[in-house]
Order: C-alpha cells, then structure tokens, then sequence
C-alpha cells in the first residue's frame, strides 16, 4: 500500500514515508545515517586492502575485499531501498527485480567459501598451500557475484518461470545456511582444540584470528539476516509479516544492518588490517590517529 500523500521526487518514485507523524522523520534519518555509515566503514575496509599489498597477498583478506566490497554496494543501495517507496518480492513495488537484494546473497555465498579456505588452512596446511592459491580465492570470489547474479537474471529474463526459479533459491539459501551452522560449529571446534595445540607463534597466533573472525562475522551475519529469511519463508505459507515498503520492514533493515556490521567485526578481529585503516585512510583524514 502506498502513502497517499508520500512526496513524489524528481525520480516519479514517491519516498518511502509521507512525514505525517514523527517516527516518519526517525524512519527517514535513520536510512540516511545507516547507509551513509555503512558506505563510509565498508568503503574504508576496501580502500586499506586495495592499498596495502601486505594484505592482499593473503588468501583471508580477499575474502574481506569482496564481501566489503559488497557491503559498500549495500550501503549505496539503501539510498535508494531504504528512502523511496520500494517492495522487493511478489508482488513487486518500484523494485529492482531483487538485483539489489541479491548482494546479500553474494555476501552469504562468499562466507561459505571463506569458511572452507579456513578450516583447509588450519587442517590441512600442506594441500592448502600447494592447491589453494590466490588465484583459485580470486576465482571463487568472482564466482560468487556470477551465481548469484546469474540466477536473479534468469528470473528477471524468465517471468514464466520466475515463481519456479524463486523456490529453487529459497531452496538453495536454505541449504547454504545449514551448510554454514555446520562449518561454523566444525571451526570453532577447530578453534577450540586443534588450534590450542599448536606450538606457539606468528602462525598460530594468525590462524586464531582469522577462525575468531570468520566466527563471529557468521553467527553476526546468520542472526541478522534468519528472521527475514523465516518471514519470507512464512510468507508463501501465508503466515508471515507483510510491510508497507522496504523502509519500514524491520527484517529487511536487519538484513542490510548486516552490512555495517560485517566490517566492523574486521576490523575489531584483525590488528593488521586496523593499522593499515590509520595508514591509508584514518590517519590521512585525522593526522593525529596516527600517533594512536
């Protein structure tokens, strides 16, 4: 249902909130600082590892490249979702034919692959560095984008089979979340005990980082992103929750809070890419975080 006297800006799409009540103001400015912070951490997380040739040599950290770079597209995103009067989904309202909801998706793939290349570099440390080299991570990050991509375009150039090829994706999702409850829990076992076995040093000390990164960055994503993924689920049952728009849909919102979360859950777990921030980016901004 659309606001009857929502604003109508020069892009003929009205705004997601017609300002009648004051929450209206909250809901508008709340968009505007989530996607403006979330472009500004994201983006700063691309920006260190594109210049910092230390960490992009690093299989882990091209993990973080691409899903950064995703979250950076998913702040950009909100602008539009998030302020204008948008239904994703059937049926679909000023939407984008889930192209923009999909980067979620690529978010979720690239995890998964994330969480293999680690447990292989913990467990099997001789096959990963023989097989698994920079260019395979390149490879399966850039396949991520193409799959997903790839199947929202045939429903996008398919409209008969659209319902059908959308089961299969909420089949497939589902199928990637038990996958990665699964290889979440095998790492922390990992984590646990095989870790804390090792003799100390610089690559024990890396491997617990990167697992306690990949962690938390998977449980932080699963918590946020499952309640809309259920309400969808529900949805089609019809027993889910419907929203006027993507801007009030609190499952949506959580979904893309994801995005500012997986950033900073970076940069908290990792020391080297905190001191590349203050050397590429933060301490170019503010000269005094650089003697922090």
């Amino acid at each position: 249902m659309q606001y009857a006297n929502a604003t109508v800006p020069l892009t003929g799409v009205p705004l997601s909130v017609n300002f009648l009540r004051p929450e209206h103001y909250l809901i508008f400015i709340f968009q505007i600082v989530l996607a403006t912070t979330t472009v500004v951490v994201a983006g700063t997380v691309v920006i260190s590892i594109l210049a910092t040739r230390a960490l992009l040599i690093q299989n882990r950290f091209i993990f973080m490249l691409n899903t950064s770079l995703c979250d950076t597209l998913v702040g950009l995103s909100i602008f539009y979702l998030g302020l204008f009067d948008v239904h994703e989904g059937y049926p679909s309202r000023n939407g984008t034919h889930n192209f923009l909801p999909s980067l979620l998706g690529v978010n979720m793939l690239t995890f998964m692959f994330a969480q293999f290349d680690r447990y292989v570099a913990v467990c099997y440390p001789f096959m990963y560095t023989r097989f698994i080299t920079r260019r395979v991570i390149i490879f399966v990050n850039i396949y991520c984008w193409i799959h997903v991509f790839m199947q929202t375009t045939a429903q996008f150039c398919l409209p008969s089979k659209a319902l059908q090829l959308y089961v299969v994706s909420i089949i497939s999702l589902q199928v990637i979340i038990f996958t990665k409850v699964a290889m979440t829990i095998k790492l922390y076992v990992v984590a646990r005990f095989q870790v804390e076995r090792d003799p100390p040093g610089p690559e024990r000390e890396s491997n617990k980082e990167s697992l306690r990164t990949i962690i938390f960055v998977v449980i932080s994503f699963l918590v946020l992103w499952c309640p809309s993924f259920v309400n969808i689920i529900l949805r089609w049952v019809g027993r889910g929750v419907s929203f006027e728009n993507e801007a009030t849909n609190p499952f949506a919102i959580m979904a893309r809070f994801s995005a500012l979360c997986t950033p900073a859950v970076y940069m908290w777990g990792s020391p080297a890419l905190r001191q590349a921030l203050v050397r590429t980016v933060w301490g170019r901004v503010c000269p005094r975080c650089r003697h922090r």
